[in-house]
């Protein structure tokens, strides 16, 4: 479960520019959760992503995972149980090396190389059979690098490199925003496997209304800091896209997508 308590953060305090985001925002996500996010541009829906992985300190308040206080733990600390897939493709891969490479990498996620092989070719068949559940060809294409790839091939990566390793907490910031529509719905049906299959208290911020209406066990709506719907249980189960937009209009938040 992750838990924000007491959360409060200005911007360029003291200045003509201030600007007070949160004022004691409290959010609670448990196990297996899988909640959309949505807003407008400037409604806090990045600061709470980077909030939680440690990109971005809060003035006060407190992150807890699983019942332990993360909130003063270093960012590279926290991805050892929080993984995060972002908008542009190429940043949840090195593009330079190979496929292979990358998801020993990720394979090896939170433990030390010393001197050994940064990959272990009895690790290969595994990584084969990961790779072939995308059905995206890219169990052959192990020697390729992953500048060669697609966007989608890429992300479609990355959201496994993301989920490979034992995380607390899933994090999908904008995630299909680069992505054309068709190759879109084949990273949400395949992040939506991941989700369910693992079990991932999981946060996918998105502008895309239908796939936050369609996806997912619960909605959150933001506007200027504050958390303004929060839509679970059968309720959510019946929300379409045009619903979510017509709360949008209802409550003056605008939309930034």
């Amino acid at each position: 479960m992750l838990e924000m308590q007491g959360i409060y953060k200005t911007y360029l305090p003291g200045t003509v520019n201030e600007t007070r985001l949160f004022c004691n925002l409290f959010l609670k996500v448990p196990k297996g959760q899988f909640v959309s996010v949505v807003g407008s541009n400037g409604s806090g829906k990045t600061s709470l992503l980077n909030i939680i992985c440690g990109q971005t300190r809060p003035d006060s308040g407190w992150v807890m995972l699983y019942g332990q206080d993360i909130s003063k733990e270093k960012e590279h600390r926290r991805y050892a149980r929080v993984g995060r897939v972002y908008q542009n493709p190429a940043m949840g891969t090195c593009g330079g090396m190979t496929l292979l490479e990358n998801i020993s990498l990720a394979d090896n996620k939170g433990h030390g190389y010393g001197l050994t092989p940064g990959t272990v070719k009895a690790r290969i068949p595994y990584y084969k059979s990961l790779l072939a559940r995308l059905h995206l060809g890219l169990e052959d294409k192990l020697y390729m690098r992953a500048e060669a790839l697609s966007g989608g091939q890429r992300q479609a990566m990355a959201l496994l490199m993301a989920t490979m390793t034992p995380i607390s907490f899933l994090i999908l910031d904008e995630h299909t925003a680069a992505l054309d529509p068709k190759t879109a719905e084949v990273i949400m049906k395949l992040t939506n496997e991941l989700v369910r299959e693992k079990q991932l208290a999981t946060l996918m911020v998105t502008h895309n209304l239908r796939h936050a209406a369609a996806y997912g066990d619960r909605l959150l709506m933001f506007d200027a800091g504050k958390i303004v719907q929060d839509i679970q249980g059968g309720e959510k189960a019946a929300l379409k896209a045009e619903d979510v937009f017509a709360l949008f209009t209802r409550l003056g938040a605008g939309y930034g997508g």
